[in-house]
């Protein structure tokens, strides 16, 4: 049984920082590229940051250079630290996994609420 739970989240004021944690069972962390997506109320789920199991990371624009995405393959953990929070920030966040070959398949965490607010 695959589970990925997310861990972190929670109300932070303008300017804080939140560092959100996903853990993977079920599956072959190292063959995963693993993803941060979040969506707001009203609004679509969107692409924050992603992380292949081999090469570059990916950040949305609103994000880049405030947020950084990393994982641990010895820990099956995905991580999303999260600066210079916003309001516009607030939302659900889930983690994805996901892999092409040879089947394309995916996984979504529960999601873990992030609010920006004073």
């Amino acid at each position: 049984q695959v589970q990925l739970v997310e861990s972190g989240g929670g109300l932070v004021q303008p300017g804080g920082s939140l560092r959100l944690s996903c853990a993977a069972s079920g599956i072959i962390f190292g063959f995963y590229a693993m993803g941060w997506y979040r969506q707001a109320p009203g609004k679509q789920r969107e692409l924050v940051a992603a992380i292949p199991s081999g090469g570059s990371t990916n950040y949305a624009d609103s994000v880049k250079g405030r947020f950084t995405i990393s994982r641990d393959n010895a820990k099956n953990t995905v991580y999303l630290q999260m600066n210079s929070l916003k309001p516009e920030d607030t939302a659900v966040y889930y983690c994805h996994a996901d892999r092409t070959y040879p089947i394309k398949v995916d996984y979504w965490g529960q999601g873990t609420q992030v609010t920006v607010s004073s």
